[in-house]
């Protein structure tokens, strides 16, 4: 009887363990479709996004950027640097030229010395390129992911960083372009800021513009990445179209997006370019940025990242939106790690 009964529980146990066997095959498999399906999903979202003809009247409007490094303003660059440069973006759509005068100190001061030779470059450019706009270029780490940097919330740090921007207008640049990173969706304290600097920069008829985060892609990513990570890669669309309310430009910083094909980067970029396009005024200038540097890491694959994809994906991003617009245009990064071919495909797909 015992024995019977050992081996009856041990038959039970044994169909138990064979009932059991396919739950961690089914765990696994719930895990592939709540992470593997929705990231294939928004793969193929994006290569769709990719794909159609732009057609007529989504080339440059004249409104175009470039950002320029602080050898432009710190004596390394001289007048036949600056022929080749007119020669090089002949013919093109560039309008403004946002120089690096920077950057900041982290109480928002800028120490005088920092672009001792800007007085050449604002008139030297005035003289050559006629219609050309300076801008000086400033910015700094913040403090929102770690304990150094620029703090918006105190309130004489803005103050200093206004102070910054009149000292460089009161050099001759034609405006002041703020790239300040990392800047977290919604917020007030940068809003508050770009309110001041208006005051500042428009009685005197100059540009203010800024470098701004990408827009999230899914709703509320900017804050599931945020809760994941403790970091913030993109503004919400609300908080775009507040800074956007406050400048006269504002360039999408459209690289460094993680995306590891081509196809994917350039449906990327024109769902950007849409986002954007929804809630930028009519009177700001928004310009898309053009990615003119070379890096593979987790966050750029410049296989992927191409000028070609991100000029394809703004025109698509562009006819979809708000074809006739006038105030677009494309901002090139940077000057100094450009290729040949970045130019080149600048030229053809864009100009």
């Amino acid at each position: 009887m015992l024995t019977r009964t050992r081996r009856g529980i041990a038959a039970l146990r044994g169909r138990a363990a064979r009932f059991r066997r396919p739950w961690p095959r089914r765990i696994a498999l719930g895990v592939v479709l709540v992470i593997v399906v929705p990231v294939l999903a928004a793969g193929t979202a994006l290569r769709l996004n990719y794909t159609g003809d732009p057609g007529d009247g989504t080339r440059t409007r004249g409104r175009d950027a470039i950002w320029l490094g602080h050898a432009w303003v710190d004596g390394r660059k001289d007048d036949a640097d600056l022929a080749a440069f007119a020669e090089r973006i002949a013919g093109t759509g560039i309008k403004d030229l946002y120089v690096h005068a920077g950057p900041l100190e982290h109480d928002g001061t800028l120490p005088a010395g920092r672009h001792p030779r800007a007085r050449w470059l604002i008139d030297a450019v005035h003289r050559t390129l006629p219609g050309i706009r300076v801008q000086a270029w400033l910015g700094d780490v913040l403090a929102t992911e770690g304990p150094e940097g620029l703090d918006l919330e105190r309130a004489a740090s803005r103050t200093a960083v206004v102070a910054s921007a009149r000292q460089v207008l009161d050099t001759g640049f034609d405006g002041v372009h703020f790239d300040l990173e990392p800047l977290l969706s919604d917020d007030g304290h940068y809003l508050s800021l770009l309110d001041d600097l208006r005051a500042l920069t428009r009685p005197r008829g100059a540009q203010l513009s800024v470098a701004a985060h990408q827009i999230d892609p899914l709703p509320a990513a900017h804050s599931v990445n945020g809760a994941l990570s403790g970091r913030e890669k993109w503004w919400s669309q609300k908080f775009f179209g507040q800074v956007a309310r406050r400048v006269d430009q504002i360039a999408v910083m459209s690289y460094d997006t993680w995306m590891p094909l081509e196809g994917l980067y350039g449906g990327y970029v024109a769902q950007q370019t849409a986002l954007a396009l929804e809630v930028t005024p009519e009177d700001t200038d928004l310009l898309m940025g053009l990615p003119f540097f070379h890096e593979d890491d987790l966050g750029h694959h410049e296989s992927a990242e191409t000028v070609t994809a991100a000029v394809r994906g703004t025109r698509l991003g562009l006819a979809r939106t708000d074809r006739g617009r006038e105030r677009f245009g494309v901002a090139l990064y940077v000057d100094f790690a450009a290729r040949d071919g970045d130019w080149a495909a600048y030229r053809e797909d864009w100009n």
